[in-house]
Formats: C-alpha cells, structure tokens, sequence
C-alpha cells in the first residue's frame, strides 16, 4: 500500500519516477492515439505551456483579485462569440470542459422551464442517440429523463422524431455540430424549427466542431448554418482545449441574450462569509487554462486557425481515400476533423485489435461496428503506416474469432 513518504524525495528522483511511469504510455507523438489529445504543432504547445506556467498559481475563482485573467476571459469569451455569430446580446463564460459546459447549459434550460411553469412533471431532455453521454450525465445528476432518438440513414439526428419527441415537460432539444461518433453535422436549422414551434430551449453541441467549423468554412467546406445564426439556437458549447488547441481544462459556453446566460451561474449569501457567486459548476478554476486560450487565439489568428485546418481536413481526406480503396465505406458524410468507417464483410472488433498489436490505440464505434479517429496534426505524417498496418490488420482478421465491437470513449 502506498503511503505518504517520511521525507521528502528530491525533484531529480521524482523526475526520473515521471518519465519511467510515461513509458507505459502510448505514443501520442506518434499518432498512434485516436483521439484524447489535440495537437497543433510544438509551438502552438509552447506557448501554452509558457502561459500556463506564468499564471500556474492565480485563480479564476478570484477574478477581483486577477484583473488579468478577468480580462483574458472575457476577451477570449468575445472572439468565440465572433466566430460563432453571436449577436450584440450574446454572452458566455468559459469552463474547464465540454462536460461542465453541458451541464450548464441543461441546468440554464430546466431552471428557465420551472420559472416559466412550476407546476411542470419530470423535466425531459431530447436529442438524437448520436448525441454526446454527457447529456445523460447531466440529466442523471440534475433530475432530468433523457429521451433520446434514432438517427436518419445518413447518421445525422433525425428533426422529425425529435419533435415528435418533445412534450410539454421538454426542457431542451439537443443537436450536434458535430456528433462524436459518426462526425456528421445534425441538421440545426430544422432542429431548431421543431424547438422553436413548441418554445423549447435548443442547445448545439459544438465541443468537437465550435473552433474548427468556422475555419473549415471559411477554406471552402460547405455545412449548413449551424451556430447563432439560427433562429431557435439558444445555446452552443464549444471546447478549446480541443481544436482551440489551448490547454486542456479549457471550454466556453454561450447564450443568445443574457437573460438565459443568467441561468448558468448559481448565487449563495446564506453564510457568515459573505456573498458566493459563479459562473461555473466548480469554484476554482485553474488560472493557466485561461491565459493559455488567450495566449494560443491571439498567437494563432484565423489565418494559422485555418492553416491548422487545412491540413486536417487534407489529413482526413488521405485517410478516407486510403480505407476506401481496401472496401471500407465511410459512415455518413463528415466533413470536419472526424471520420468513422467499416464494412459488414469484415470483423470490425478483429481489425481493431490487429491494429492494438501493431501498437494503435484503436477507435471504435458500435452503431454500425466501425473504427473511429478524431484528426490533428499528429496523424498527419503517419496515415500511410497506419494504411499498412490497416491492411495487415484486415488480412489477418479472418483468422481470429469474431466478437462484437467493444467501444470506450
């Protein structure tokens, strides 16, 4: 059982202890990961790193005290509105992950409907079975039931079941931008229409796509509207410690107006210290985090966002292409940084763990049994091993049993 050294151990030995535990660990470097890591070159990690550690030790709780990560904050939280078309109403705040932000939102949503009537059932949240668990997790935490949709043929949330879904105790209708398993952009705007036609509060999850989405489209990748340019979106969440490519426990979550911005704080002075107020579900929020964004959209700027992107979506291309070529077919028709992919003709779980033995940490999905990568830059150099030992993988699946897919996000 491991206890509490007597004394302390110097920082060399404990180095020496980090760096031998690391070896374990999957080279992410290498592009051997699916996902978990989002990577943008060692400068853009530099100056995260070089922010972070300059503001290691503020805390975001205390804003009267760190003027500086007010004012990161805030500036932060206004270029993602400007990327998101938020209008001059428009507000939001930053979290410490796309997790939180969800929760927020869900929670801004079921406490506005209770206003709005107190006498409403069990309240209910809605969105399609692509939709991330997240919302689940809310929903448990939070009283809600999740009821959740089959998809159309294309892997996209089907609008239809959706507003057929939706019930006077429906507090919010969720959809994605895009949905993590497939990578597909929901339809919003009709989303949205079916929200709206019964005054329902609309969310669009945009953690994977919110700063990747608007560079994509500006190099030329067409979507339909899917942000604050909506009618009917009230809300978006959008990660930047994904492809903001800031620091990990770094999120933003935004709102139309503020009157439903209002809903994500939460307010207590019913103790001998005075008035407690946040934004967020946690109290302390790492101050590094918050420099970090700042630091990597300022070093950034949408041309070196759109370079990154670009080289992404080429990524996802040749990676497309290359399963394409051995009869594996793309699940929908993504178009951001997300490609999922795989044949009924061959075992899917077999495949993936040819590829486990070729050293990758292999993706899965479920619905239909495939195998699963979120892009970055770390991918990019390595798509033409991955397509060999892909290959190797698929000729030696045939002589393995055949299972089901077991996926774990």
């Amino acid at each position: 059982m491991t206890t509490l050294p007597k004394e302390g151990v110097a920082w060399p030995a404990l180095k020496a202890q980090l760096q031998e535990a690391g070896k374990a660990d999957v080279d992410w470097r290498g592009g051997r990961v699916p996902m978990f890591i989002h990577y943008a070159g060692d400068d853009v990690l530099e100056v995260a790193k070089q922010a972070y550690l300059m503001y290691f030790s503020e805390n975001g709780l205390g804003l009267r005290a760190f003027a500086s990560l007010e004012r990161f904050e805030s500036e932060v939280v206004a270029m993602g509105l400007g990327l998101l078309h938020g209008g001059p109403l428009a507000r939001g705040a930053m979290t410490t992950g796309g997790t939180e932000s969800i929760f927020l939102a869900v929670k801004a949503a079921r406490d506005q409907a209770r206003r709005q009537n107190p006498s409403m059932g069990t309240p209910q949240l809605v969105m399609a079975t692509s939709a991330h668990p997240a919302f689940d997790k809310a929903a448990h935490f939070m009283g809600l039931t999740p009821i959740r949709t089959p998809l159309r043929a294309d892997f996209t949330a089907d609008p239809e079941a959706i507003g057929a879904a939706i019930t006077s105790d429906t507090v919010m209708v969720v959809g994605s931008a895009p949905a993590f398993p497939h990578g597909v952009v929901d339809p919003i705007g009709e989303i949205a229409a079916a929200a709206s036609a019964r005054d329902v509060w609309m969310h669009v999850d945009a953690c994977v796509g919110g700063y990747f989405a608007p560079f994509a489209q500006k190099l030329g990748v067409q979507l339909p509207d899917w942000d604050f340019r909506v009618p009917g979106v009230t809300s978006i969440s959008a990660d930047l410690h994904k492809y903001g490519y800031t620091a990990k426990g770094a999120s933003t979550l935004f709102f139309r107006d503020a009157d439903r911005f209002a809903g994500m704080g939460w307010y207590f002075d019913q103790w001998p210290r005075g008035q407690y107020f946040t934004n967020t579900l946690v109290g302390t929020r790492a101050g590094g985090a918050i420099a970090a964004a700042w630091a990597v959209m300022n070093y950034l700027g949408e041309a070196g966002y759109c370079r990154i992107a670009e080289r992404v979506l080429a990524t996802r291309r040749a990676l497309q292409e290359g399963v394409a070529e051995m009869g594996l077919a793309t699940f929908g028709n993504p178009q951001l940084s997300i490609l999922a992919y795989g044949s009924p003709e061959h075992d899917m779980a077999a495949i993936g763990s040819g590829l486990a033995r070729r050293g990758w940490v292999a993706g899965h999905v479920t619905e239909p049994p495939g195998l699963h990568h979120m892009l970055n830059l770390t991918h990019e150099p390595v798509v033409g091993q991955y397509l060999d030992d892909l290959a190797a993988a698929m000729a030696d699946a045939p002589k393995e049993k055949r299972g089901p897919v077991v996926a774990r996000y």
